[in-house]
């Protein structure tokens, strides 16, 4: 369905360098990459926004066209949701939805934009002119706006920012619907990788412009080969055991039989999460760990190391 044949962009320093991939019809790819890792130029390039020094986007086996070659920038089928919100600022809340779904009879756009603005939990504001609602709202906006036009690939650049977290999981949901039902292909990007791996089938780790890696969440999660890709993705613990460094997240340990543990550690504080506590313990040389569990792990003296894969 997409694909990124060597796609270069370059400024005064290079941008993008040499990207390919592939994106098949209902997947969900997460791209994860610090800032200025060159996300979002990919975006703007895969959405016909932007052109590339050098290389091509095909979608569906056509080249995507970009504002060097077409008049009004942007492709039918894809549709973008960045920072920018792209919303008409002095229209409605409503208005902003229901002038991408003109061509549907009115039963049809009125259920529509109900449904839509129900989502992103709008409808007190849908009278309300688009600059007056706040930056989150502006996003919601955003994203129910580039859902109305029911796109075959939806480019997501960090969408939820600003959303709290039972939103978030509410329109996770939609998206995943989306995938199923629709076959909609989507694309979400975001400095905070653990924000990507309950949603998608594939991560991308993208380093300053460089596509360093392709691999599923699971391995994403525990088998980063840096410690800054790890970091990406969450919490990892660093220790040195028997002078050999190891690397684990919070999860991955055991609490040994009495006088068996590999490391002794001392218990500061729990957090609770709401089903689930971080623990934070201090080891003998000095060094902070995080542990996760179901229960505080107040009257923990000694843990494991203990790998998931």
């Amino acid at each position: 369905m997409l694909k990124v044949e060597n796609v270069i962009l370059n400024y005064e320093r290079q941008i993008l360098r040499g990207l390919n991939f592939e994106l098949n019809a209902g997947e969900i790819l997460g791209i994860a990459g610090k800032s200025g890792a060159g996300k979002t130029s990919l975006l703007k390039i895969i959405a016909g926004l932007k052109d590339p020094s050098s290389g091509k986007v095909l979608f569906e086996g056509k080249k995507v066209i970009g504002p060097g070659v077409k008049l009004v920038p942007g492709h039918d089928e894809i549709q973008l949701v960045n920072q920018d919100f792209g919303l008409d600022v002095y229209h409605s809340a409503e208005q902003n939805i229901r002038e991408k779904i003109l061509y549907l009879p009115e039963k049809q756009r009125n259920r529509f934009v109900k449904e839509l603005l129900d989502l992103v939990e709008l409808t007190e504001m849908r009278e309300q002119k688009a600059h007056t609602l706040s930056g989150g709202e502006q996003q919601r906006l955003s994203i129910a706006r580039a859902l109305a036009c029911e796109p075959k690939l939806l480019l997501l650049d960090e969408p939820f920012v600003h959303l709290d977290s039972r939103l978030k999981t509410k329109i996770l949901h939609y998206l995943l619907m989306l995938k199923e039902i629709r076959k909609t292909s989507i694309i979400l990007v975001s400095h905070d990788g653990s924000e990507l791996l309950s949603l998608c089938s594939k991560l991308i780790y993208l380093k300053d412009g460089e596509l360093k890696r392709t691999s599923t969440p699971n391995n994403a999660f525990y088998n980063y080969k840096t410690l800054q890709e790890g970091e990406l993705y969450g919490w990892v613990n660093s220790l040195v055991i028997n002078n050999e460094r190891f690397y684990f997240r919070p999860n991955e340990y055991e609490i040994p039989l009495k006088n068996k543990g590999q490391i002794v550690v001392k218990f500061e504080s729990s957090l609770f999460q709401g089903g689930t506590f971080l623990n934070s313990f201090r080891t003998q040389d000095g060094k902070n760990i995080i542990l996760l569990s179901l229960e505080s792990m107040e009257n923990i003296t000694e843990i494991n190391v203990k790998k998931k894969n």
